[in-house]
């Protein structure tokens, strides 16, 4: 459970610059052959969720700004850099409160090979907001000859000349949703022929080979690309690895790169069983027991099945009803932690997730001396509902009560009763 609710460090394990609040982003910089082989294509992408920015209403809708600084510094100073400013719009306030990865901005600069100092700097123009990251990278030398590192991409038609810019579109968290989307990687070979082709697997977190495909390359003889394409079918949830490497070449042609299968971008959720376990709260217990019960090969169909199914809001990319019930067991994990186990399995935990804040917290363990016990109440005015937690045995493991538990699982079912 610890890296359960940070997403970032599965990201920052990746090899990705990320930032945490109050302004988190996730960033990637890999390189291509640029016109000459004094220069190399830095390729910069940059993910922000929209409600990580200040929006302001303009007229009909609402918008958002945000500046950009990337620079490449060596230990004599600035190499190359660029700044930009940046604007997001959007037509109702619910897109501005977006949580998954809306805003995706992206750039081209020729660096001179060689090691660098690489810093990203972003800010909110409607806040005091920033966050700054740095990294030591290496701008490689492409000579003719080669192949660049594989580039997670939504969508790309590559380039037949280096002079060209790559018409792509960057995935800089290099994520995919579990069972719902497919998982692209571009990648650039120098020298070689179009028709020849490139040999492709995906390993999972063990090592072991889930996917493997060979592809053809399209071009010119000077720069040929291959688009791989990995179907959903294909991935198991957690971190993998993608291998490329020119057909016929040995070990050291490989080419690789780390990405995610995961069921959100926002919380750290890599393992099937353990989505399984955590949705134990989650009001659609009926899609929470097929979830269950799906073999192995149809929990990617059954997966999307549940996803819509449990959608409050289709027409909005996230599912508002789970990013909600995920955000309640982040917090009922953090602020109801007991000795005896994590904060979202105790009884306070549980009817948190369940019924949310309640309107009133008495805390009246400080009479011990008198009634012997310890205790919390809560009440609920809306619902009528009034729990009671004890502590019986002194060591802070708060319990409902007999008579609550039963009072809350009655007025649950009501809560749950289809309308």
């Amino acid at each position: 459970m610890s890296t359960l609710f940070d997403a970032g460090a599965v990201y920052s394990s990746m090899g990705l610059l990320v930032a945490g609040p109050p302004l988190p982003f996730v960033a990637t910089v890999q390189y291509l052959a640029d016109a000459t082989s004094d220069s190399t294509l830095a390729v910069f992408g940059l993910s922000l969720a929209n409600h990580s920015l200040s929006f302001q209403r303009d007229g009909s809708g609402y918008m958002a700004q945000y500046h950009v600084e990337v620079a490449f510094r060596s230990d004599s100073g600035p190499v190359r850099q660029f700044a930009t400013d940046e604007t997001v719009r959007v037509r109702a306030f619910q897109e501005a409160q977006r949580a998954d990865e809306s805003v995706i901005y992206q750039q081209f600069i020729g660096v001179p090979p060689g090691v660098y100092h690489v810093s990203v700097t972003v800010r909110d123009r409607g806040s005091p907001s920033v966050a700054h990251r740095e990294r030591t990278d290496t701008v490689p030398r492409f000579s003719g000859q080669g192949m660049s590192e594989p580039l997670a991409v939504y969508q790309s038609t590559g380039r037949s000349r280096a002079s060209e810019v790559p018409n792509l579109l960057v995935n800089p968290r290099s994520t995919v949703s579990y069972g719902a989307d497919s998982l692209r990687f571009y990648v650039e070979v120098y020298g070689a022929r179009p028709g020849a082709r490139v040999a492709a697997r995906a390993l999972d977190q063990a090592g072991q080979e889930m996917w493997r495909d060979t592809v053809a390359l399209t071009g010119s003889d000077n720069l040929a690309t291959a688009l791989v394409t990995l179907r959903p079918g294909a991935l198991p949830v957690g971190e993998g690895r993608f291998e490329v490497q020119p057909l016929g070449q040995g070990a050291a042609a490989t080419r690789t790169a780390r990405f995610l299968v995961s069921f959100s971008e926002q919380w750290a959720i890599t393992n099937y069983d353990q989505m399984i376990s955590l949705l134990r709260y989650f009001d659609r217990q009926d899609w929470v027991d097929k979830l269950r019960q799906a073999p192995p090969d149809q929990r990617p169909a059954v997966w999307r099945e549940f996803y819509k199914a449990t959608d409050p809001v289709p027409v909005t990319p996230e599912n508002e009803a789970l990013e909600a019930y995920f955000r309640r067991v982040q917090f009922a994990n953090q602020r109801f932690r007991e000795s005896g186990g994590p904060g979202w399995l105790t009884d306070r935990g549980e009817v948190y997730i369940c019924l949310g804040e309640p309107d009133d917290v008495f805390d009246f363990s400080t009479d011990v001396a008198r009634s012997g016990v310890r205790g919390v109440r809560w009440t609920y005015n809306t619902l009528r509902l009034t729990l009671f937690f004890q502590d019986q045995s002194g060591f802070g493991r708060f319990r409902l009560t007999p008579l609550s538990r039963a009072e809350f699982q009655r007025v649950l079912a009501q809560v749950r009763r289809p309308k």
